[in-house]
C-alpha cells in the first residue's frame, strides 16, 4: 500500500487485500469490452456523454488507452482498472476508477469517478478502490482535495462515499452531461487533513465485518 510521501511516476499499481488498481493495457481490450457490453443497461444512467457539438472522444479502446496513458504520465489523470482476486485466486477485471481533472498549485485537487460490473457490486470492492486512490493522491501526488460528484438517483454510489466518510457539499444543478442530458449532481469531498490516518485505515476501521 501507500506509505511515505513520494514522487508520482506512471505506471502505478496499488493493492489492498483482494482489490488491485492497475493501469489499463492494450491487451485488456477484449475483456474490457465484454464487461462493458454485459453491463450496458446497468451503467447507462450514470455514464458520461458528449454534449451536442462537442469534439468526439476516442473511437476505440486502443485510442482510449493511449490518450489516458499520455495524460497519466503528465500527471493530469490516473486511469486504473479495478481487478479483484476471486476465492479461487483468479484475477477478474471488475471495473474502472479514474482520478481526473488533476490540478496542482494553489488548487491541488482531483475528481474521482468509478464503475463496477454489476455481478461484483456490494462486496466492498469500490470503497476499497476509492480509499487506495485517495491515499495515493494525498500521500504521493500531494493533492489537498478529492471530490466525487454523484447523481442523486444513484443510491449505490452514494453509499460508497457515505461508507468512506466523504463530506457532503450540496447540489450542483446541471453539473455534468450524463446519459444524454445535463444532470444535477451531489458533490462530496475530503481534504487531506481530514484523514491523517489514511483512507484505507479509515475504511478498515469503519467497514462491516463482512463486505457490504
Amino acid at each position: 500500500m501507500i506509505g511515505q510521501y513520494g514522487t508520482h511516476r506512471w505506471p502505478v499499481t496499488l493493492t489492498h487485500g483482494r482489490v488491485t488498481l492497475r493501469p489499463m493495457r492494450l491487451r485488456d481490450g477484449a475483456e474490457w469490452e465484454r464487461v462493458r457490453r454485459r453491463n450496458l443497461d446497468w451503467l447507462r444512467p450514470w455514464e458520461a456523454t458528449m454534449p451536442p457539438g462537442s469534439q468526439a472522444g476516442p473511437h476505440s479502446y486502443g485510442a482510449l488507452v493511449r490518450m489516458l496513458t499520455k495524460q497519466a504520465r503528465e500527471g493530469r489523470m490516473l486511469p486504473w482498472l479495478i481487478v479483484y482476486a476471486d476465492p479461487d485466486g483468479r484475477q477478474q477485471l471488475v471495473g474502472q476508477l479514474t482520478v481526473s481533472g488533476i490540478v496542482a498549485g494553489s488548487a491541488s485537487w482531483g475528481q474521482v469517478g468509478y464503475w463496477i460490473d454489476q455481478q461484483w457490486a456490494g462486496r466492498g470492492i469500490v470503497p476499497t478502490a476509492v480509499a487506495m486512490a485517495c491515499d495515493y493522491c494525498f500521500r504521493v501526488m500531494r493533492l489537498h482535495r478529492i471530490e466525487v460528484a454523484i447523481r442523486p438517483e444513484n443510491g449505490k454510489s452514494l453509499r460508497v462515499v457515505t461508507k468512506l466518510g466523504f463530506r457532503p457539499e450540496g447540489l450542483r444543478p446541471r453539473y455534468l452531461h450524463i446519459d444524454g442530458e445535463w444532470r444535477d449532481h451531489l458533490v462530496f469531498a475530503l481534504n487531506a487533513e481530514e484523514v491523517p490516518e489514511g483512507m484505507i485505515n479509515r475504511w478498515e476501521r469503519l467497514r462491516p465485518s463482512a463486505p457490504a
